[in-house]
This record gives C-alpha cells, structure tokens and sequence, in this order.
C-alpha cells in the first residue's frame, strides 16, 4: 500500500471497542438457556467475527431445532445494555490520530449491525471519526468469512482490493480478507495468535499498527 494511496479497513468488535468478552459471555448465556450449553470460550471459538445470521445457521443446525425467534433481541438488549461501561481498544486512538495526521484514509467493516455498530461507536466517542464510512454485514448478502463486506467498503470508497490493509481479530475476518485479495494483520489480544495465522503479520498490542500499515 504506497503511502497514503491505500485504505485501511478495520473491523469493529476487539479492534475497536472492547467489546468481544461482553458479546460472547452473553451469547454463551442464550444458547445454554435455549438448551445448547455454551462457554464464553467455546463461543469465541464457533462465533467470534461472525455475524447473528451465521451464528443462528451454525447453532440450528448442533441443537437440531430452531433457537428462539426472539433470542436476537434479547441479545442485542442485554449486550446494549452493557455498553454503557465499553471502552475503546487500548491505543487504538492513537492510532486513529496517527492515520489523520498522515492523511490516511480508513474506514469500519463489521458483522454487527449498524444500530450495534453506531452504538458503539457513540459510547467510546470514535462515532465522528467513521460517520460516512461505516459498513456492516447489513449491507451485503454474505457476511464474513467471504469477501463481500471488505470488497463492498472498498469499492464504495473507491479503491481497488490490492490496495487495502485490513485490520481484525478473528480467523473469520482474516478468511475474508484474505478471501478479498487484501492485506490483513490479525490483532491477537483475545485471540489465539495461532488461529490467526492466515494473517500477513499478527501484533499484540495497538502500538505495533502504524509500522505494519506502513511498511504494508
């Protein structure tokens, strides 16, 4: 990515905001109580980067009935409910900072929805920096691990694949980066760094991105 010519594509839950252990514990929670016993690990592991729509097909599909037709709102109740205490990835604001400075162009591409998105963002105070450049599983028919969401965002903002860096934290999100022809750096903070290992280079902590975006 030639200096500033490129895009830097960031998912939103664990990159972010902090937000991923809330997400899951509460998922874990729903699938037990709808009689499909989850930990807060095992639904990092099955669901992690993925969107409810995938999440439900997948869950359906172990239980062999369907979930609870309103198992997605009371979801996004209690875990808008727990945002009132999110906070941002450690360092992520300087890194943001650093790519205005430089006149980098950056957006956001999530699995969540765009009420999840925007409620986030508003609670941590990044909502102006994104405004006009948020894009969600939403606005696609398949969400990640295919291509569809990064090559969405790219193409609306008009740039070509090739010149796309994009940051995330789960192996979905790396398949669909990869999956869309970009640059992908996998951010193992919650994450086995190992299951990340599609990932053009893998970092721990924030302060590492400017370099790797860079150099990308």
């Amino acid at each position: 990515m030639p200096g500033v010519t490129g895009l830097v594509i960031f998912d939103n839950d664990g990159v972010l905001v902090d937000s991923e252990r809330l997400a899951n514990t509460i998922l874990a929670e729903l699938l037990t109580e709808a009689g499909l016993p989850y930990t807060l690990d095992e639904a990092v592991r099955d669901f992690m980067g993925g969107s409810m729509v995938s999440m439900r097909r997948q869950a359906e599909a172990r239980l062999g009935r369907p979930l609870p037709a309103d198992l997605e709102d009371r979801y996004h109740q209690r875990l808008f409910d727990g945002f009132a205490n999110l906070r941002a990835i450690e360092g992520v604001a300087d890194v943001l900072d650093h790519l205005d400075a430089t006149g980098t162009p950056y957006c956001l591409a999530s699995s969540g929805t765009h009420r999840r998105i925007h409620i986030a963002l508003t609670t941590v105070g990044f909502r102006d920096r994104f405004e006009g450049r948020i894009f969600s599983s939403e606005d696609v028919a398949h969400g990640k691990p295919a291509p569809d969401l990064f090559l969405h965002a790219a193409g609306t903002l008009g740039f070509a694949p090739d010149d796309c860096v994009v940051v995330e934290d789960s192996p979905l999100g790396v398949a669909a980066a990869n999956a869309a022809g970009m640059t992908v750096f996998g951010y193992a903070a919650m994450t086995d760094p190992a299951k990340l290992a599609g990932a053009d280079a893998v970092f721990h902590q924030m302060t590492a991105l400017p370099a790797l975006i860079e150099a990308a």
